[in-house]
């Protein structure tokens, strides 16, 4: 006896093979940036020694390259680039505060740790 109450969402892709070669593409697009912005945070961090003159800017590219790919994969995983840009911003906003706030959090008391005053 078949049931009439389940619906097979599986059979009512209709896709045709010119949006699946779209689909495909984003797909290696998204995993090919991804994997690029790892590969140079790893060179970074393998090459680059935390004595050095340079591990300041480092440590500020290890947080923007950061920020960059965790918004790539709310806007692609989490299909937000998908929304209006008003519902984006409503999403986005908050989490962009925080993270600033954090990061200021992290500056304050870095510096608070250096103080002799205290």
């Amino acid at each position: 006896m078949e049931r009439d109450d389940i619906i097979e969402y599986s059979l009512d892709g209709h896709h045709d093979e010119d949006s699946g070669v779209k689909i495909r593409k984003k797909i290696w697009f998204v995993t090919g940036l991804l994997t690029f912005i790892t590969a140079i945070e790893v060179a970074l961090g393998m090459f680059i020694k935390q004595d050095s003159s340079l591990w300041l800017f480092v440590k500020w590219g290890f947080i923007v390259m950061t920020l960059i790919k965790a918004a790539y994969i709310i806007l692609v995983f989490m299909h937000l680039g998908d929304e209006r840009k008003s519902f984006k911003y409503v999403i986005l906003i908050p989490y962009i505060v925080f993270i600033i706030y954090l990061i200021f959090i992290l500056l304050w008391e870095g510096m608070s740790v250096y103080d002799k005053s205290i």
